[in-house]
């Protein structure tokens, strides 16, 4: 790309640290859901509303495959585009490989040395222990998934795909919008997904169905938020997403204080359930933009707030996402194992239950300063036949 084609996209990729911040808080968020019976997970979204952190993952992730890359196909670079989209495919796919490697291997070790066969059946890997040569070609493949490993292969479909996704977003932004929304109402009404393992299993993630969110982001990133600006800016959508907010806070309180769950209709029972999260239920959906309305009206890009040492810690994970992902799943495993080797009940176990949690985002912060200083060691080589592209755009973790 030649240097003046750098210099006029240079504004569009400017970073948003917004995202990164997001993206940090997301991950501290998954570590702690991942830690069965965890009190602090209590602080994480899903307990509070319909949606949680995926749909912050699979949002951003859209977003800037939308806000980085679109500018470069615009300027008639598809091939550079995708040449670094599915570079960043590829990595993906190693390091779930990787991490789905050494996650049996440690679920494995750990049911020999503590004689506790409860680990592999929780964390579903007792077939592939029982028969990994058949198992190892299903991992391969993406058909077979531990639990708290489906999250990646989602990722990985997604952005495989997003180079065909951005081309007919910069030609058709509206129509190929529709075509998202209209796939999705396929995958819902005729159960469209992926095969998974062991056979008649699918997916957990639906990619039919949660390409819709990613697609909105990517609709977004190409510039389709300047026509909802109206819509961010209108006090009439502030009080419908505020609305929207508290009555998921009270549905899901339902499932926590049972005499709320007597107090809901039972018309209004049957018209939510079940909230859906395979198939992206539309209450997830709805829920999520509402948020997503309410941060993009009250939280500007240039908050001073985002340059502050106190968010510094999130917005640093959020800008490694993908190797403190990867480290946070064995961080879960590892404090739930402590959890249930050492915590045996009453006030130990909440003073336990608090340092793996505060211990394991402490680790995940220590990582990401590591990484961070890693990256800015200067290289003793240039690849020149990459094209030069904005920083932005080649920052680990932007797709």
């Amino acid at each position: 790309m030649a240097n003046q084609d750098v210099a006029s996209l240079s504004h569009a990729v400017e970073r948003d640290l917004r995202l990164d911040l997001f993206r940090g808080i997301g991950l501290w968020m998954i570590f702690l859901d991942h830690i069965p019976d965890d009190f602090v997970a209590w602080l994480t979204l899903r307990n509070y509303g319909f949606s949680d952190a995926a749909e912050f993952f699979v949002f951003i992730s859209g977003y800037l495959a939308g806000y980085i890359y679109g500018p470069i196909i615009r300027a008639g670079n598809f091939l550079a585009a995708l040449k670094r989209l599915w570079t960043r495919v590829w990595q993906m796919y190693v390091a779930h490989i990787m991490l789905f490697l050494l996650f049996t291997a440690q679920i494995a070790r750990t049911v020999r040395k503590f004689d506790n066969p409860m680990y592999e059946d929780e964390f579903n890997v007792h077939n592939f222990l029982q028969h990994p040569d058949v198992l190892i070609g299903q991992a391969l493949t993406l058909r077979y998934k531990p639990v708290d490993l489906d999250v990646l292969p989602l990722y990985i479909s997604l952005i495989a795909a997003s180079p065909l996704i951005l081309w007919c977003l910069l030609r058709r932004p509206n129509w190929t919008l529709l075509g998202s929304i209209l796939l999705y109402i396929g995958a819902r009404c005729f159960d469209w997904n992926l095969a998974s393992y062991p056979p008649g299993t699918h997916w957990y993630f639906n990619p039919f169905a949660w390409q819709l969110m990613f697609v909105f982001a990517a609709w977004c990133g190409v510039g389709g938020i300047n026509q909802l600006q109206v819509i961010i800016q209108s006090r009439t959508a502030l009080i419908l997403a505020v609305a929207w907010m508290a009555f998921a806070f009270l549905i899901v309180m339902t499932w926590h204080v049972p005499f709320l769950d007597a107090m809901v209709p039972k018309w209004m029972i049957k018209a939510i359930y079940p909230i859906d999260k395979t198939d992206l239920d539309m209450l997830r959906f709805t829920h999520f933009l509402a948020l997503a309305l309410v941060v993009s009206r009250y939280f500007p890009r240039k908050s001073e707030i985002l340059t502050s040492k106190w968010l510094r810690p999130m917005v640093l994970c959020g800008q490694h996402s993908l190797p403190l992902f990867c480290f946070g799943v064995f961080l879960s495993f590892g404090a739930h194992w402590i959890l249930v080797q050492h915590a045996q009940g009453g006030a130990r176990a909440l003073w336990m239950q608090l340092l793996v949690s505060v211990g394991g985002i402490l680790i995940m912060i220590g990582l990401a300063w590591i990484l961070d200083r890693a990256e800015k060691v200067p290289s003793l080589f240039v690849d020149a036949s990459v094209p030069d592209l904005p920083e932005a755009a080649t920052k680990p973790g932007t797709a």
